[in-house]
């Protein structure tokens, strides 16, 4: 074999092994039921979840920091339903293709929304909002705007997003992908991945790990409720970190 067959058998290899990672999509199956898994993740609450992934060494899970929560949501918890679109002049084929995105969409879903740095549409609103309460999804997250706010927080459904604004998206962008992998802030989502949104922002909990995590969480919890006992009975920074605990 030459060297320029071996380097590009090689390379090929690579790429094949990039895409697995990148596009590769979890089934991994848990030891309960996905609601119960969905219920448990939900009597927590995101920095718990987030300082449990730093222990499996990913520290880049949170979305970033301009996603906001429209309410003060205590946590909710589904499973990611991946939109990308992206700013474009076109409109042909824009309705088709949004019918089909709804139509894919299923109970329990947490819509993650990529909007390839739109600053001028909205993605989401009042009807989006109703045909998801309608599916029974859980929530939707937007990188991008929304609008309709009113009938959103009337329909009382969680919704995180990045801005407001009363512009349409027809005409303004377009719907490329769903359930595709995306990438907002550095931040990896696949579909299937678990997400979290709270008061805090929304963060993404890897499929193929999640049941860990949530084991792992679940006790964290219930070792701050010991923390919290020590400190209302007034022990000192110094008892109560001798004991284990940590602030």
């Amino acid at each position: 074999m030459s060297v320029d067959q071996y380097k590009k058998e090689v390379g090929m290899m690579n790429l094949e092994q990039l895409i697995e990672l990148r596009e590769g999509v979890s089934n991994e199956k848990f030891p309960v039921s996905e609601k119960e898994l969905l219920t448990r993740f939900e009597q927590l609450y995101t920095g718990a979840v987030n300082d449990v992934l730093r222990e499996f060494c990913l520290l880049n899970q949170a979305l970033p920091g301009h996603i906001i929560p429209l309410r003060e949501y205590r946590t909710v918890a589904g499973f990611a339903f991946t939109v990308k679109s992206s700013p474009n002049a076109m409109i042909s084929g824009e309705m088709e293709y949004r019918v089909k995105m709804l139509d894919s969409m299923k109970e329990d879903a947490f819509v993650i929304w990529d909007t390839t740095g739109d600053t001028q549409a909205t993605l989401w609103g009042g009807v989006m909002t109703a045909t998801a309460k309608a599916k029974k999804v859980k929530a939707a997250c937007i990188d991008g705007g929304i609008r309709d706010t009113h009938q959103i927080l009337e329909a009382g459904f969680p919704v995180f997003y990045k801005y407001r604004i009363s512009n349409g998206s027809l005409g303004r962008c377009l719907i490329t992908h769903y359930e595709v992998t995306l990438s907002i802030g550095g931040v990896t989502i696949k579909p299937g991945d678990v997400i979290l949104g709270d008061i805090d922002g929304v963060l993404v909990v890897p499929r193929n790990i999640a049941y860990e995590v949530l084991i792992r969480a679940e006790e964290i919890k219930e070792n701050e409720k010991l923390i919290f006992g020590w400190v209302n009975e007034g022990q000192s920074v110094q008892d109560i970190t001798q004991k284990g605990g940590y602030f």
